[in-house]
């Protein structure tokens, strides 16, 4: 078993504490609880701040967070040692995932790479044997630099007839240079699984990938008040064989992955350092193999104003703000085992991603049977807060 990097240093963004941090952390006797990451250690806010949906909606959350004491609950080191879950010790406390009322949703074919490998996906109906020649075809139709391409545009729709008259057409392309962008439900509320964490594939599954993204953190009225990382772990075949699975290809107990902590938009990190991150992904395999790459959202086809809007406006709204996962350009290819088979996930795979302001988010795969099962929902967590004496009007 590969082991999971417990240190402080390489949980945090590169430049440590500096950034407005706010996770969510489970105080054995007590409940999940709203904290602050400080370098003076792991405060609890929820006195201040119920949930993390509440400071999310703050007009300045980073404001509102450094004006609470908070009550101190120990040191990152210690609580992140106590996280995963084959190691835990149930008297002490451990990392959630920093997501809680918000709504999961996510942004597909948001980048030219990824939305070619989704055409790809269609085209090959699941099979990854097939996938290597309609790549390359796709390819020669579509060309693999779309990036400079706005959705919407008049060169886009012109794109459009090019590739209908030529029988090349996709739902995928549709939605990659189309005026909609594809914004769909993650998960449910509440499901998502944090750092440290197992992440889960459907058992059925023989072709998926990780997706590596930034998250946005947005209020009920439409503001992106912050971000996290993301993996938007995806189910390649089942989503290959029809696009009306999509639900099962995204959604399975233990699929949605967010952290390691929320940093809220202050003088050190901004919307414009979201537009400029490099996201890092590499993948550790149980078999010695060995993955990386990258993905920048600088080359995203969709600015995140646009996407959020596209999500949040009179047509539809979120009282309790929502997490949006951006999308990625990374579709890994690299074969595992036979070639021309391209890449999967198998039991046991140790999956980082990282950006250098928002630290480093880092799961092991198993089947989604395996992780530990989703029992403490809404209803839960509105049970917690009475007792508490937490929930006011």
């Amino acid at each position: 078993m590969l082991n999971f990097p417990l240190d402080a240093a390489s949980t945090l963004p590169a430049d440590g504490y500096a950034g407005s941090l706010a996770g969510r952390v489970w105080r054995p006797g007590i409940g999940p609880s709203v904290v602050a990451i400080r370098a003076a250690g792991v405060f609890d806010v929820t006195a201040a701040f119920p949930t993390m949906s509440d400071l999310a909606g703050q007009d300045n959350p980073a404001q509102a967070l450094a004006s609470v004491a908070g009550e101190v609950i120990g040191d990152l080191e210690a609580i992140l040692a106590n996280t995963p879950e084959d190691a835990r010790d149930l008297a002490k406390p451990w990392l959630l995932a920093p997501t809680d009322l918000q709504v999961l949703k996510a942004a597909g074919v948001t980048f030219a790479v990824s939305m070619l490998e989704r055409v790809i996906e269609e085209r090959a109906r699941g099979n990854p044997d097939a996938a290597a020649a309609i790549r390359s075809e796709v390819t020669r139709l579509v060309g693999d630099d779309l990036g400079k391409l706005k959705p919407g545009s008049d060169a886009a729709m012109t794109l459009k007839e090019v590739l209908i008259a030529q029988g090349a057409w996709s739902q995928y392309l549709e939605v990659g240079i189309g005026p909609d962008a594809e914004i769909f439900t993650k998960a449910p509320t509440l499901s998502a699984v944090g750092t440290l964490s197992d992440a889960g594939l459907h058992p059925k599954s023989t072709w998926n990938n990780p997706e590596p993204e930034v998250v946005l953190i947005v209020s009920a009225d439409g503001r992106i008040t912050g971000a996290t990382l993301g993996n938007d772990v995806n189910l390649r075949d089942f989503e290959g064989r029809s696009a009306l699975l999509l639900s099962k290809a995204k959604d399975n107990n233990a699929s949605c992955a967010i952290g390691p902590f929320i940093r809220f938009f202050d003088a050190s990190f901004s919307l414009d350092d979201v537009r400029a991150t490099d996201v890092a992904l590499t993948v550790e395999g149980l078999d010695q193999f060995r993955l990386d790459g990258s993905s920048s959202i600088s080359k995203i086809s969709r600015d995140p104003t646009d996407l959020v809007a596209q999500t949040v406006n009179a047509n539809h709204q979120y009282p309790d703000g929502f997490a949006l996962f951006m999308g990625t350009m990374f579709a890994p290819t690299q074969d595992r085992d036979d070639p021309g088979k391209g890449f999967t996930h198998k039991s046991g795979d140790l999956v980082t991603i990282a950006a250098p302001k928002l630290g480093r988010l880092v799961n092991r795969m198993q089947t989604s049977d395996a992780c530990a099962p989703w029992t403490f929902g809404v209803g839960a967590l509105m049970r917690n807060l009475a007792g508490r004496g937490l929930l006011r009007g």
